[in-house]
C-alpha cells in the first residue's frame, strides 16, 4: 500500500466531492511537465530493475538482450511508471479549475490495487508519451477506517511516438475517513518483526533458491494447470529498499525533491508538508520511511509503496516465462500493509490454460508476509512460445484504445477533455 497523507485528520467524505469525482471521469489531466526519465536509456532501465531487486540480465545487459528475440535490452514490465511525456494542456477555464480543486481534503488516500496490460516492450532510446484520467469512482464502506470511503481508479495510458499503445495501468486508491483508523484498532496488535540468525538464514536460502527460466524457452505445450511458479523472496523491507526504488522510479509524480526543489514544492503545494516535532516541514509521504509518523496515525510502522509489490510480482512472472514469453496483463489487489521489517514471498500457480497455443495461460499470484498474510493477491495472463506454432505474437489493443492512443500523440487530448466536459456539464453545478 501507499498513501498520500493529508494534514487535516478530521476530513470526511462528502456527497459534493463524490459528485465532483464522478464528473472527472474520462477527462485527461496533466500530470507533470518532465517525467523522471524523459527518454528511457540503458542505465535508467537498469537502475529501475535494480530498485526492484531484479537482476534479470534481460533488463540490465544490452549484449545479453541482443541474443534474445527482442534484439536488445528491454525494460521491466512496470517501468512505465517512471516515464511518459504528458502533452495534455493545463486547465485554463474556471470550470476545470473548480472541478479538480481539493477533492476529499483531510482524508487518507491509500493504494488498493492495479491492473496492468502490456502491448509492446520499451527499449533504450524509445520515447514514451502518456495520458491520465479517472476511469471509475465507487462509493463503499471502509473496513480499515470504519467510515465511508471512495474508490477512485485512474487510467495511465502509455503510447509510442506512432500512437500505438505500449501499456495501460489502471491504478485504484481508497479515500478513507481518517478519523476512523484509530477507532477501528485493526492494526493495534501488529508489531515489527524481530529477526534471529535462524530466521534470516531461511530468508537467505529463499534468495539462493530463486529460479529464472532465462534463455531456455518455456513451451506452452509443457505447461499444465496446477503447475507452481518458483517463488521469489523480497525483504526484510528497510529504508535502503525505499531509497533504491526512488533511485529508479523518481518521486512517482508527487512533485517533491531536495533543497531548492523542496522550497519550490512547499510554495506550490503547502498542504503536502507537515511540521515534524522540531518544526521542520516534512512531506506527508514520509510514512514510507518514518515509522514514528506512521504510529501517530495508528499504523504500526512505515511501509512500502504498492508499486513496489506490483514490480515484485512481475519479477516472479518474468522469471517464470523466460526471455521468449510475454507478460500480457496483471491484476492485483493490495489487502494489507507491508511494513518495514517484513518479508514477502511472491508465489504463483497455473489455474487456467487456453484451448490453443495462442491463448494466454492464467496464473494466480500472491505476495505473502512472514505473518502468513497475503497482502497482495491477483491473477496474471502470460503468452508462451509454442513448439507447433512458434514464437509469441504480441497482443493487439482494441479499437477504442488505439483511437485514444492516437489522440495522445496527435496533441488532441484537449479535444477529448472538452468532449467529456460537455457530457458532464449537466451533472454538476460548480457555481
Amino acid at each position: 500500500m501507499t498513501t498520500t497523507e493529508r494534514p487535516d485528520t478530521t476530513g470526511r467524505i462528502t456527497d459534493e466531492d463524490i459528485e465532483r469525482a464522478k464528473a472527472q471521469i474520462g477527462i485527461p489531466v496533466r500530470q507533470r511537465d518532465i517525467p523522471w526519465n524523459k527518454v528511457p536509456q540503458s542505465d535508467s532501465i537498469s537502475h529501475f530493475a535494480f530498485g526492484c531487486g531484479d537482476d534479470n540480465p534481460l533488463f540490465h545487459d544490452p549484449e545479453y538482450g541482443r541474443n534474445t528475440r527482442w534484439h536488445g535490452q528491454i525494460a521491466p514490465p512496470t517501468f512505465p511508471i517512471t516515464t511518459g511525456i504528458d502533452q495534455t494542456p493545463p486547465f485554463t477555464d474556471e470550470y476545470h479549475k473548480k472541478l479538480f480543486r481539493g477533492l476529499f481534503r483531510g482524508t487518507g488516500k491509500y493504494y488498493s490495487g492495479v491492473k496492468w496490460t502490456w502491448y509492446q516492450p520499451i527499449y533504450p532510446g524509445m520515447t514514451v508519451y502518456s495520458e491520465t484520467f479517472t476511469l471509475d469512482v465507487e462509493v463503499k464502506q471502509s473496513s480499515f477506517s470504519g467510515g465511508r470511503s471512495v474508490k477512485e481508479t485512474y487510467r495511465y495510458l502509455y503510447v509510442d511516438a506512432s500512437g500505438r499503445p505500449v501499456a495501460t495501468r489502471d491504478e485504484s486508491y481508497i479515500n478513507a475517513e481518517r478519523s476512523g483508523s484509530k477507532k477501528a484498532g485493526k492494526l493495534k496488535n501488529i508489531e515489527r518483526e524481530r529477526w534471529t540468525p535462524e530466521k534470516m538464514g531461511e530468508v537467505e536460502k529463499a534468495y539462493e533458491d530463486e529460479v529464472r527460466q532465462g534463455a531456455e524457452p518455456r513451451w506452452w505445450e509443457d505447461v499444465a494447470v496446477g503447475d507452481r511458479v518458483p517463488a521469489v523472496m523480497k525483504g526484510p523491507l528497510g529504508v535502503v529498499d525505499i531509497i533504491s526504488m526512488h533511485m529508479g522510479w523518481g518521486w512517482g509524480g508527487y512533485g517533491i525533491g531536495p533543497l531548492k526543489y523542496a522550497h519550490q514544492a512547499r510554495k506550490r503545494m503547502p498542504a503536502f508538508y507537515v511540521p515534524d516535532e522540531y518544526g521542520m516541514p516534512e512531506v506527508v509521504q514520509r510514512l514510507h520511511w518514518d515509522s514514528a509518523r506512521a504510529r501517530e496515525l495508528g499504523i504500526p510502522a512505515a511501509y512500502d509503496y504498492g508499486q513496489m509489490r506490483a514490480a515484485w510480482v512481475s519479477h516472479l512472472l518474468t522469471n517464470w516465462i523466460g526471455d521468449d514469453g510475454w507478460l500480457f496483463d496483471m491484476d492485483l489487489t493490495m489487502r494489507g500493509f507491508n511494513y518495514h521489517g517484513d518479508t514477502h514471498l511472491c508465489t504463483g500457480r497455473v489455474v487456467e490454460k487456453g484451448a490453443g497455443p495462442r491463448d494466454p495461460v492464467t496464473i494466480e499470484v500472491a505476495a505473502t508476509s512472514q505473518r502468513g498474510e497475503a497482502t497482495t493477491q491477483g491473477t496474471a495472463k502470460v503468452l508462451l512460445p509454442s513448439r507447433d506454432l512458434g514464437p509469441v505474437i504480441l497482443p493487439e489493443p482494441d479499437e477504442a484504445l488505439r483511437v485514444r492512443a492516437a489522440q495522445v500523440v496527435s496533441r488532441m487530448g484537449g479535444k477529448v477533455g472538452e468532449f467529456v466536459r460537455q457530457q458532464n456539464l449537466d451533472r454538476l453545478d460548480l457555481d
